[in-house]
């Protein structure tokens, strides 16, 4: 099997950012950059979005020392094994995901539809990449929380603005795909 690659990512981040700057063209208000960097500062955003992301990263540790052969666990391992995860692969893409996921879910859509409905999206969207093939305890627990990751989200981009979003996000993936990287390396 064809391993996914850097280039295929970053086109679906690319497109993924092309919806969400036609979705805030036509349907947000100018001033949009200010909208887009709306929140605390910068330097906040970056710091916050660094803190949640070490939190996330000492979380996901724990549990996956508890929840490793778990069907979900395992389930998902098998979902991110058709990745490409050589070398910097993980990192690209997950910066590629935390910006394009997030530019559209949060940026564009949340201002819209609010933070539920978009959760709800962004669920929907990983339904190709987490296999939710019918209505099971494994396809439950990881619609749960893929859910919850998303209304975590959608809180920190309303609170503390866009940029610590995107930042958590790429940090969420960053874990998880070097996670299941060293994971499939032990066997």
């Amino acid at each position: 099997m064809k391993k996914v690659g850097v280039g295929r990512q970053l086109a679906v981040c690319a497109g993924m950012s092309c919806l969400a700057l036609i979705v805030i063209f036509f349907l947000h208000k100018p001033p949009y950059a200010a909208s887009l960097l709306a929140g605390l500062p910068l330097h906040y955003q970056v710091g916050m979005g660094l803190g949640f992301g070490c939190c996330y990263w000492a979380a996901s540790q724990i549990g996956y020392r508890f929840a490793a052969n778990s069907e979900s666990a395992k389930s998902t391992m098998e979902s991110y094994s058709r990745l490409n995860l050589d070398g910097w692969n993980p990192l690209w893409i997950s910066l590629a995901a935390g910006f394009g996921e997030e530019l559209l879910f949060r940026g564009a859509l949340q201002p819209l539809i609010g933070i539920w409905i978009t959760s709800v999206l962004f669920m929907v969207a990983h339904t190709k990449a987490y296999r939710f093939n019918g209505l099971n305890k494994r396809v439950a627990i990881q619609a749960a929380a893929i859910f919850t990751v998303s209304v975590a989200f959608g809180f920190i981009a309303e609170y503390v603005g866009l940029v610590a979003a995107m930042l958590v996000h790429a940090l969420t993936d960053v874990v998880g795909l070097y996670t299941i990287k060293a994971a499939s390396r032990r066997g």
